[in-house]
Order: C-alpha cells, then structure tokens, then sequence
C-alpha cells in the first residue's frame, strides 16, 4: 500500500515472497507497514512510480532527481569511534569520529521514524570472488533507491539462497528522515554514519545513490585487508590473452571510459580486490558520469543510457517527449547513470580475472605539464599511489565549482580508505613485485597549458598510449628520463605526436612550463610531507618523488 492512500501498491501481493528468515527485527525495525522484499528490476520500476518518486523515459531507462544533494556529501560522513576498530582507522578530514551514543540515539529516531511505513530490502553481495563476498543488506525508503542497489550489488542465485541470506553488514537509507545538528553533533541535517561493531550504516537526509554505493566500498576497504585482501578504487579488464590491467583514478579521470574497451572483456569499472586468487569486481553493476557523453567516443557507455533497467540521476529530459539531453548541465554537472555490467558488450560475467599484468595510475593534471604517460618503477609506484594526485571534476562532490581543483587524493580515492594509506600501499608494491606487473602513470587532464590555456588531451592519443602500454609495444622502445619526476616517458610512437609526448614542445613557452612544472612538484613534495609525517612511514619514500 502508498502509505498516502489506500490504493494497492503494484508489487503488493509480492512484497514477501524472496523473503529472509533473518527478519527486519534484527535490525530493529518493527510495526512497518510492509516490506518489499528482493523485488525484481520491473516491480521496482512500477513501485517507483507509483510512489511519484521518478519518470520513466525513452527507450526506457528511469530518471530521477535527487534533489538538494546530487553529489556524495563527503564531509557529513561519519564512523563511530569504538573499541574493536579505534586502532585501525585513519582518523581526520575524511573518517570523522562519532561516539557511540550520538549513533544509537540517532538510529533510535530513525527507527521510530519508519514504523508505518514501507521499506524496500534487497539481500545482495559486495564482491564476486566467493572466497571473499560480503552478505549485505540494503533497506531503503525509496522504491528507486532499492533499484540501484539491486543495480550495483550482486544478486543470491536461488530462492533458497534468497531465504537463507544472513546479512554480514545492513544499510538502512532514509532520505525523508533528518539529523538534528543540535542533539546529534552532526553538521548538517545529512549524514551517513558507519559502526563497524554494529555492522551497520544509517543514511539520511539525501536522496544522492552513490551515498549508498560508496558506504558498501568503505566497509569493504576497512575489512577486506584483514583477509589479505588490496580493495582498490580502480576499474579493470582483460586482453584475450588473460593479461588483466587495471586503472586507479577519481571520478572523472576516465576509469570507465577507458576500461570500455572494445577489444578487451570488462571486469569492472569503479571497486575491485586483488587477493591471492587474482582481480574481482565488488559490484554487479556500473555508476558513469554522462554529461556531455558522447556516441562517438563512448558508444557502449552512451547505449546504456537508452535501455530499460538503467537510472538516471539528474539527467535533464523534454517531459513531453521524454527525450534526455545530456547535455545540458542545469541541475548538476555530476549526472549519472547506473546500469547492469552486463550491458556492456564485451563485460565478463565472471567478473573476476587473473593477476594484472599492467598497473595504471589515472591522473587529470589540470596543471597541464606531466606526460600522457610515463614508467614508474615499484617506488615510485608507492609514491604515486599513496599522493594520488588528480584535479577533481566539477560536480562530483558538493561544493566543487566549474573548475577542476588540483588535488591529492590518497589512494586514488581517500574518501573511502579506512586505514593509513601506507597500509595499502605497502600490500600493492608486495603485489606488483611478487606478480612483476608493470605500472604506468597515464595523465587524461590538460596539454599546452593548464585548464582554461590548454585543451585537454585527446582520448584517441590516450588510448593509442594505453593500448600501446597493455599489449607490451611500449616495452620496445625508447624513453627518456622526466628531470623532476625521474618517471620513464616514451620518445615516440606510432599514431601519438612526439609533441604529445613532450609537453613542454605543446607549451607556447618553455619558461612557463618550467615554472609551473616546478609548482606541481612542491605540492607534490608538501603533500607527502604530511604524509610521511606520521608515524610508521618511511621518510625516505619520498626519495622516489620530484625533485626540485
């Protein structure tokens, strides 16, 4: 039933039919009015709009707008400060403290909150390697919300899988519901706080999907180390040979255009572990950015924007017609669209492969001065990995203006890493060293000058340098060593203007180049010092970073 009426929901005969012994009341939720349990993608589609929650579009994919947050609200996430994890956890800036008693009280009002009304609950799984797959369950107060988790998570393959389904970590996602800053200590009416000892996240306060996404990925960064596990901000696809690659990078620096590759099967395109049995996707679905996408450079990308079973977030639409326009940028720059893996034509429903062969850094230098791409050796490797550095894109986070801003990201997606860097750090160079995978720092940002003077690079030129790099063609010829970096850059290749390849030949000054190549590199060399700063990590890392 629409709890504003009393007319039958259309999935309301449904509603209990994939449910789990293990009940809501574990969670602590009693007296709702129903809950839906597992519904399939088309129940979903017309549970969400019969709740008025999103429209249904052309050629069929359901668009939504999420309203005052469409981006992650990274400074109102929170993990609670407890005995079993405190030791572990890179606390500051990005795993913020919250007490345990501010958590209870708040998830006792959001309890409260939803007697009454209907949840949606899908039982799913973060991670495709069995020997490592976390239970989960995410239960939601939107219709559309469940339909991205089914989206992204992986799905129990039988009834009897469904009723057996025993969550190991539980989302509860109320955007209706707000925190009080005044009781709670948070900072805005939004939160998203994770307690690891409870194995529990509660959202509130935004409607954003990615907010449920990346709670699933931080937990899984948290864990998955404890297992010997490297989880990892990257996407991932294999050659026909079984030469695995995979790409670190923020959003926006073309982790899913750039795995998209025609000629190579698709593992993933955002979170994947690397244990001892090989790469694995955590998720069973894509999340892609599509302002201004593009059918000619991202065909497969730009197909699934047209098809039933994808959501799309504030995406512009004629509402007579229901065409999309992805272009147009009036509600963000950050739309999205989250859609089956398996619409991607050359995705590998397996979604796990062997050891990678090639590492790739992914980083848009709106700098405009590092080489498209470059060699690094395994410390330098550590080096890069642990600073991250990038410029974030408008849009992807709340508060990001029209500019790129220069940043360093730890990890290549600080956000969601629980423990120190250096932890992950030190398990990626044992990794690239016990399997003699080759890593290469490839920039998609700006060439002849930084953003607003220069154009950013090609993605032929990048994918001509990336499939050069991924077949071994780059192994053969010669580099030249970068003055500053100390990074090995290619002289020439085929198909790629030498120009590219010496961006300081792109620069209408070689004197400006110098001077904001040397700026680059004392931020560079500023960032690190905080980080080798703290306790336990090696000062002389830095040895493998610029020099100015």
């Amino acid at each position: 039933m629409n709890i504003y009426t009393d007319i039958p929901s259309p999935a309301m005969k449904e509603a209990g039919l994939t449910a789990s012994v293990y009940g809501l009341q574990n969670h602590g939720l009693m007296n709702l009015r129903r809950a839906y349990w597992n519904l399939p993608e088309p129940a979903l589609y017309e549970e969400s709009i019969f709740r008025g929650e999103g429209r249904l579009c052309s050629e069929g994919p359901f668009v939504v707008h999420t309203g005052k947050h469409t981006a992650r609200a990274a400074a109102d996430k929170y993990i609670v400060r407890e005995a079993s994890s405190q030791d572990y956890i890179w606390w500051g800036s990005y795993n913020r403290p919250f007490s345990p008693e501010n958590f209870n009280t708040l998830l006792s009002r959001l309890q409260a909150y939803l007697q009454g009304r209907d949840v949606f609950v899908q039982d799913c799984f973060g991670g495709a390697d069995p020997d490592y797959r976390l239970p989960v369950r995410i239960i939601t107060e939107m219709a559309w919300h469940s339909l991205f988790a089914r989206t992204m998570f992986l799905k129990p393959a039988s009834q009897e899988a469904y009723r057996t389904h025993v969550p190991e970590f539980t989302v509860i996602a109320a955007p209706g519901f707000n925190a009080s800053p005044l009781i709670d200590s948070t900072r805005t009416e939004t939160f998203i706080i994770l307690h690891p000892a409870q194995r529990m996240a509660i959202i509130g306060g935004t409607c954003y999907g990615g907010e449920i996404k990346k709670t699933i990925f931080t937990v899984l960064n948290a864990l998955l180390p404890f297992d010997g596990v490297l989880p990892m901000h990257c996407s991932a696809n294999v050659g026909q040979d079984g030469d695995t690659a995979i790409f670190f990078g923020l959003s926006g620096t073309g982790k899913t255009t750039l795995s998209a590759d025609p000629s190579r099967r698709l593992i993933g395109d955002d979170e994947h572990g690397w244990s001892p049995n090989g790469v694995f996707n955590f998720e069973d679905g894509c999340y892609a950015k599509v302002i201004r996408l593009s059918p000619t450079a991202e065909p497969q990308i730009y197909a699934c924007t047209r098809r039933f079973g994808t959501i799309l977030e504030n995406v512009v639409f004629d509402p007579r017609t229901r065409k999309l326009d992805l272009n147009d940028d009036k509600l963000t720059e950050n739309t999205r669209a989250a859609y089956p893996l398996s619409y991607i034509d050359n995705a590998l429903p397996e979604k796990r492969a062997g050891h990678p062969r090639n590492v790739v850094f992914l980083t848009c230098d709106a700098s405009g001065v590092l080489p498209p791409i470059a060699r690094l050796t395994p410390d330098q490797a550590v080096y890069h990995f642990m600073s991250g550095y990038t410029s974030k894109i408008a849009g992807t986070e709340i508060g990001l203006g029209t500019e790129p801003e220069i940043t360093f990201s730890a990890c290549f997606g600080a956000p969601f890493m629980v423990h120190h860097p250096y932890k992950y750090a030190q398990m990626l160079k044992a990794l690239i060293l016990q399997h003699g995978s080759s890593v290469w720092l490839v920039n998609t940002g700006w060439t002849g000058g930084p953003f607003g003077v220069g154009k950013r690079i090609s993605i032929q030129h990048t994918r001509a340098l990336l499939n050069a790099a991924l077949s071994g063609r780059l192994e053969g010829v010669e580099f030249w060593q970068d003055p500053v970096f100390g990074i090995a850059v290619p002289k020439r290749l085929e198909g790629v203007p030498e120009s590219i390849l010496d961006p300081a030949s792109t620069w209408p000054s070689r004197e400006e180049y110098r001077a904001k190549y040397d700026t680059l590199a004392a931020r560079f060399i500023e960032n690190f010092q905080l980080l080798a700063g703290e306790e336990g990590i090696p000062r002389d890392l830095a040895e493998s970073g610029p020099k100015r």
